[in-house]
């Protein structure tokens, strides 16, 4: 018996195959092999196209099921990790209307704080836990005010995860999860964000269904059973933004527990037990995958969005051709921390949450051409994230929140010894890398779906920790660095 999970970030679709029986996972790769292009048809905007998500996950499944040596009757059970907090909205006949505003995009940053202002802010944090900001909400609100002749055919509302639940079994449905994470749903009444949905207009009939996030959610239909290469009717128990679900498949699901990770954007992600916000929102509190109403677990998500962007940017740019992040990686280690002087911020992909929401840009300070090389370009590169990191640290400690140990999957910025040292010294934390991914986390949880699994915790225990970075005994190098770093972020 086999699960199978998918995971779709905005770089590509990465997808996993997990022997039920023993745990292992027994194929794992992503599609399409370069990047995915984020379309920027304006200054803050970021678009992509649904149904090319949906193409490349079905050339996936063929690959797993290949690489596996598997038939696909032999897939029990279907698990759904997506990039949060993007819109994808469709017509009566499940088309989509226009390209999915995703995640990074900042167009509605204005709309949300209007809406803050109209609501109260006090209202917000208590009943949504953050400000209804440049989520998927607000991104629903622009389309309205910018596109109404788009609106007037919207059916449904969804986000990526919930679209590609569609293509799959041809229902619309959603989760609290999903919703909450597009501030659309109220923690206090516990149940949709009604005075935000009047606010901006949205009818409630918008939104599909609300299915149970670790539950029969839907079937395959024929149609996407014929699709994907497998069978009809195999139940589809999971789904979860990408960052809750990379807590959940590093087994963080209890009070205290913190995963990160360090890809196209950077996060940090501590679970607590109660309803958590940051007064100023700089932070931003989810339904965790395991929330229910007796027991209201919350994310508690740290976003920096110029992360991995930033360093496959100086890869691109500044690299020579054909240059691979390992080699980048040991000529950034002959430089000593601090670079120099050498200072770089990395947040040009758009508005920073945590920066309060404003659009800072990447930055490049005190260059000296007698004396930087391109080893210091990449250093300070990955130092630039690692202070970010660091600086969003501060917020989440500062609102009670413990960074004793963090547990991170492999495969991103954390396989960076400069990069994950650095975070470690900067917050006194012991980081864990694991031998898991999210999409084999995905799978599992379908597993936990279907009854195979006891529980979400038997189904992610028996990890292996790969690699582990604790602080530097040089703290004050970094520290100096650090503090240098911060006098360039307003």
């Amino acid at each position: 018996m086999y699960l199978i999970g998918y995971d779709l970030g905005s770089s590509s679709v990465k997808g996993a195959i997990v022997n039920g029986q023993t745990g292992s996972v027994v194929a794992s790769m992503h599609y399409p092999e370069t990047e995915m292009n984020i379309d920027a048809p304006q200054a803050g905007f970021a678009e992509q196209n649904p149904d090319l998500w949906w193409s490349y996950l079905q050339i996936l499944t063929q690959q797993l099921l290949s690489k596996a040596g598997i038939q696909g009757y032999e897939i029990k059970g279907i698990g759904i990790s997506y990039q949060m907090h993007g819109l994808v909205v469709v017509d009566a006949s499940g088309k989509p209307l226009r390209p999915s505003i995703i995640w990074c995009d900042s167009r509605a940053v204005g709309l949300g704080a209007q809406a803050t202002e109209a609501l109260g802010i006090d209202y917000c944090l208590s009943h949504y836990l953050n400000a209804p900001g440049n989520f998927t909400a607000s991104k629903l609100e622009w389309v309205r005010q910018n596109e109404p002749e788009i609106f007037a055919k919207i059916y449904k509302m969804m986000l990526p995860g919930d679209y590609l639940a569609y293509k799959m079994s041809g229902e619309f449905n959603t989760t609290v999860t999903g919703l909450s994470e597009g501030i659309l749903y109220d923690f206090e009444t516990k149940t949709l964000a009604k005075r935000l949905l009047d606010l901006y207009q949205i009818p409630e009939s918008m939104i599909p269904d609300i299915v149970p996030a670790v539950g029969i959610q839907c079937r395959l239909s024929a149609e996407g059973a014929a699709a994907l290469g497998l069978e009809k009717g195999t139940p589809i128990g999971y789904r979860a933004g990408d960052q809750p679900n990379n807590a959940m498949s590093l087994n963080v699901l209890k009070a205290g527990e913190v995963a990160a990770t360090g890809g196209t954007s950077g996060v940090i992600y501590a679970v607590s037990d109660k309803p958590v916000f940051d007064p100023d929102s700089r932070v931003n509190s989810f339904a965790h995958v395991n929330y229910t109403q007796d027991q209201p677990y919350t994310g508690v998500l740290l976003c920096i969005n110029g992360a991995g962007i930033q360093y496959r940017w100086m890869r691109s740019m500044v690299g020579n051709a054909g240059i691979s992040y390992p080699q980048m990686e040991q000529e950034a280690a002959t430089i000593q921390p601090g670079c120099n002087g050498l200072v770089m911020l990395p947040f040009g992909n758009g508005a920073e949450r945590m920066l309060k929401n404003k659009t800072l840009g990447g930055g490049m300070y005190n260059l000296d051409f007698n004396v930087h090389t391109k080893a210091h370009l990449y250093r300070a590169a990955l130092e630039g994230i690692a202070f970010a990191f660091g600086y969003g640290a501060k917020i989440l400690q500062s609102n009670g929140i413990p960074l004793n140990t963090m547990k991170v999957s492999s495969g991103n910025l954390f396989e960076s010894a400069i990069f994950s040292n650095t975070i470690a010294t900067l917050t006194g934390s012991t980081i864990q890398v694991m031998d898991t991914n999210g999409a084999a986390g995905a799978a599992k949880a379908a597993g936990v779906a279907i009854g195979h699994y006891e529980s979400l915790q038997t189904a992610m225990q028996h990890q292996q920790i790969l690699k582990e970075y604790l602080p530097s005994k040089h703290t004050e190098t970094y520290l100096a660095a650090y503090e240098r770093w911060a006098k360039y972020v307003p």
